[in-house]
């Protein structure tokens, strides 16, 4: 089966007072039906991957090279009116924020119902119909009354499930979920998180979901991507990351996650911080934080194989 997502290479430059290298070759390749978490720390390129994907980065300040499909489709070659087709039709996007996403000054069923007359060529009395089923699926109360609801007057989970809603209301064969529990409480956290897999599972959608949580990502994920300074530096099933992580800085993230059974044990931090992507060193851009370094670190390791399916850009991974 061919996959519905296809990232190849990809490199994003930042132009201004100084370049800022966001990406710096990264490949994604997503099937049908898939969740893959993507999994870094802030400034790692995550949502940059996210919003390259949908072209949304600005233009006039923006060098973009490699490939990009969806279907087979090249983004990169896609017209205005192709490009809005994509954008809700066929890749959608929750957005980490809703109450900056949504207009504050439409109501949250005009908003949907608007997305969907845009997509779908229907009269705006059916694409209410649709804003109102969508809002009970995802499990809204007063669904009805949602409707003529404002952002404002709705709590922060009511307002990323309508955001949800949004997303999914035409039906979308994949969805971008840019760190859409990182503000909520941890119970509502965990009742978005169980819907979103149920509503992926119930419409078949291939997802990308970013987060910096570890334990988000082994709930939603089927494999796990993380990104450290623009690359992907290690990439596998759940349990391989998991249970056998290859590269330091996964397992450094791993490390310095809190557990139950560890309570007053001290977290073992990674040393240092991210390096600057206006001036990425030369060599392995994790090489001045890893305990394992050693004189062979000075090129840009490859991503290779080490394991079916596990991948790992590290040249020490065999000897740690």
């Amino acid at each position: 089966m061919n996959p519905i997502v296809e990232i190849g290479n990809l490199h994003v430059r930042f132009n201004g007072e100084r370049t800022v290298h966001a990406l710096n070759g990264v490949d994604i390749s997503l099937a049908q039906g898939e969740v893959l978490g993507l999994l870094g720390e802030s400034g790692s390129g995550k949502s940059v991957t996210l919003r390259t994907l949908l072209r949304m980065l600005p233009e006039r300040r923006t060098d973009i090279s490699g490939s990009i499909k969806v279907g087979g489709q090249d983004v990169m070659t896609l017209d205005a009116p192709a490009l809005e087709h994509l954008r809700g039709g066929v890749v959608s996007m929750i957005f980490q924020e809703p109450m900056l996403a949504l207009d504050p000054v439409y109501t949250i069923g005009e908003q949907i119902a608007e997305t969907v007359v845009k997509h779908e060529n229907v009269s705006f009395a059916a694409g209410r119909q649709r804003a109102l089923e969508m809002l009970e699926r995802v499990r809204i109360p007063s669904a009805k009354r949602r409707l003529e609801a404002y952002p404002h007057e709705m709590s922060g989970g009511m307002r990323q499930r309508a955001m949800i809603a949004l997303a999914l209301s035409c039906r979308p064969k994949v969805l971008l979920a840019d760190e859409p529990t990182t503000a909520l409480d941890a119970t509502v956290q965990i009742q978005i998180l169980l819907l979103l897999r149920e509503l992926q599972r119930e419409l078949g959608m291939a997802v990308i979901f970013v987060t910096h949580d570890i334990g988000v990502a082994v709930e939603i994920s089927d494999r796990i991507s993380v990104m450290y300074a623009g690359r992907i530096v290690e990439s596998g099933s759940v349990r391989q990351v998991v249970k056998s992580p290859s590269h330091p800085y996964t397992r450094g993230l791993l490390s310095s996650t809190m557990r139950g059974a560890e309570r007053g044990r001290r977290l073992e931090a990674i040393p240092g911080s991210p390096p600057r992507l206006d001036t990425v060193p030369p060599g392995c851009a994790f090489l001045p934080r890893c305990a394992s370094a050693s004189n062979i670190c000075s090129d840009v390791p490859m991503l290779r194989e080490t394991g079916a399916g596990h991948f790992v850009r590290c040249v020490n991974a065999d000897r740690i």
